[in-house]
């Protein structure tokens, strides 16, 4: 059978992504404030689906904490490095015009990784989820911060350089000099790759043959298809987020640090508005005591009995 995928809205394309936002957008998303009379939020499964079973319009806002229970690096916290660096090192447009290729040997390693993920049983869920109830005339629209394939494919996206050309490429590898870099270690037999070898040194592939753009007459340099740290988000795809948020009767927030600017304001928007907010995380964050609940724990195990169907869908 088939994969079922959500129909995602990528609001941030890169797992941590700083873009910035023009001015009217921050002003509208503006941070609220924390009350210190706030209570702890509740971990009432029932209480909550109550409240799913009744909802119209449900807003999921994914990140990193989702697609680590499919075994993809996130490259945060402890140990996340890709040999001596973290992500904000290489996810800049300045590191691809220093280094492009380093920056390509990452990004190389992040698809071969990806290529031996599946979904998880949080994945599934939201996406059966969204399937069951668009059946019901209800709608489910997943934010997501993940640039795997898990929700939507965007790690597998290129753009061109020179004529700005962008599609999907599911190449492995995307280029005959990539191959057998980014990832010297090799591959455990429950498909989870090792972190490369800090000591490793770069491959200094030259940038002539890095992968390069197909359409005809062109030939220019490719980058990833995300959005790096520095650059600005789309802000057609900020509105859009906002129109979601500003219209559902019930969010839920699944692993995610609630630290990553823009993503990070939107569920405390939600809930300042009195709209319930459920999240769903291994650990506490910046914003837990703003939400009606919180589920503490593994998505792929508190998630599924939440989205389940309820006994009053027909």
């Amino acid at each position: 059978m088939g994969r079922i995928v959500p129909k995602t809205l990528m609001i941030v394309r890169q797992f941590t992504c700083r873009g910035v936002i023009n001015s009217h957008l921050y002003a509208h998303l503006k941070r609220p404030q924390v009350s210190r009379d706030m209570a702890r939020p509740s971990s009432d499964l029932a209480a909550f689906r109550e409240i799913f079973s009744q909802a119209k319009n449900i807003a999921i806002i994914t990140g990193a904490g989702v697609s680590a229970e499919s075994g993809v690096p996130t490259f945060r916290g402890a140990g996340g490095y890709w040999r001596k660096w973290q992500a904000q090192e290489l996810a800049t447009p300045e590191a691809f015009s220093r280094n492009p290729s380093r920056v390509w040997e990452f990004y190389h390693y992040r698809r071969e990784v990806m290529l031996t993920k599946n979904p998880n049983p949080a994945h599934t869920a939201i996406a059966e989820c969204e399937e069951r109830l668009s059946k019901q005339g209800r709608q489910v629209t997943v934010v997501t911060q993940n640039i795997d394939e898990l929700h939507r494919r965007s790690l597998f996206r290129t753009r061109c350089m020179t004529c700005g050309h962008e599609a999907a490429n599911y190449k492995s590898p995307i280029c005959a000099a990539l191959e057998g870099k980014g990832n010297t270690k090799p591959v455990l037999s429950n498909c989870l790759h090792r972190a490369p070898d800090p000591d490793t040194n770069d491959a200094q592939i030259p940038v002539k043959e890095l992968p390069r753009c197909e359409q005809k007459g062109c030939h220019g340099l490719l980058r990833p298809a995300v959005v790096w740290f520095g650059e600005t988000l789309d802000s057609d795809i900020l509105t859009h987020a906002e129109k979601v948020l500003d219209s559902c009767d019930l969010c839920l927030v699944v692993g995610t640090s609630s630290i990553v600017y823009p993503a990070a304001m939107f569920a405390p928007q939600v809930a300042a508005r009195g709209v319930p907010v459920a999240e769903f995380n291994m650990e506490n964050t910046p914003a837990t005591m703003r939400f009606k609940f919180h589920f503490h724990g593994p998505c792929g195990t508190m998630l599924p009995p939440a989205l389940a169907r309820h006994e009053t869908e027909h």
